[in-house]
């Protein structure tokens, strides 16, 4: 299994603070992958560089076998990379439906030309369809003309996810994806990343909930103190003494 993405020497540092101190890690084509680690550990600046919202002071990012280091995020996620945010970022005023159609690739109606020109009604119709398919998938068909503001939080959850996969991704970077959301709808949201693997786009996943990593999740990459401590299966990395020690103390997770 080849790797889709490979994270050589990471570092990044804000206002003289080093949050990242040569981060090193790959995730494999085709996996849902685990980045976990304690609070400030470094994941999240991790993704804002790998993403581009903020670029590397050094190291390198590669996504499919092409150098991504520095590029801007419009860039990556045309590249195939995209991501989500753990507070959901759908503009709250507009509909789901629109939401979902902000992040259709390539739109020809975004010039003059394009927006009478049959190429731009067709682009228009395709992107409607994908983004019904999506919100179908996604149990949100029931709330598609619904104002963003008025979802639930595993609603905009589902969202977030939804914006993500109208952009065609390979992969997808996952922010807590259940972070506040009920049982049941974890569950779900974890159902949908399965079926999504199953048809071949990749995701690395920051997440606190153990339990659902350890059911969800193979192989986990943990981060402390900015930098890699280790990566492998859910069971090998949670008998590791040092993740242990990072965690809880050398307390077993149960």
């Amino acid at each position: 299994m080849a790797d889709i993405l490979t994270i050589s020497g990471l570092t990044r540092s804000f206002y003289g603070v080093q949050a990242l101190r040569g981060v090193d890690f790959v995730v494999a084509r085709g996996t849902i992958t685990a980045l976990i680690g304690p609070n400030g550990a470094g994941k999240t600046t991790a993704f804002q560089c790998i993403s581009g919202v903020v670029p590397p002071d050094g190291g390198s990012v590669v996504f499919d076998g092409t150098d991504i280091t520095g590029w801007r995020p419009d860039r990556i996620t045309g590249a195939g990379l995209t991501r989500t945010f753990q507070i959901a970022r759908g503009i709250s005023r507009i509909s789901v439906l629109d939401n979902l159609l902000l992040y259709a690739p390539e739109q020809p109606g975004e010039n003059l030309l394009g927006a009478f020109g049959r190429a731009g009604r067709d682009a228009e119709a395709a992107s409607r369809d994908r983004a019904m398919e999506i919100a179908r998938r996604l149990n949100l068909l029931r709330v598609i003309g619904h104002p963003a503001a008025d979802l639930s939080g595993g609603q905009k959850k589902l969202l977030e996810i939804g914006r993500a996969l109208m952009a065609q991704p390979r992969m997808i970077l996952l922010d807590e994806p259940i972070a506040g959301v009920n049982p049941s709808l974890a569950e779900e949201i974890a159902d949908h990343l399965r079926g999504l693997r199953d048809e071949g786009i990749t995701f690395l996943v920051i997440e606190h909930h153990m339990d659902l990593i350890a059911r969800l999740c193979d192989p986990v990459i943990v981060m402390a103190e900015g930098a890699t401590l280790t990566q492998g299966s859910f069971a090998d990395v949670a008998n590791d003494p040092a993740v242990q020690e990072a965690y809880l103390g050398r307390r077993r997770w149960a």
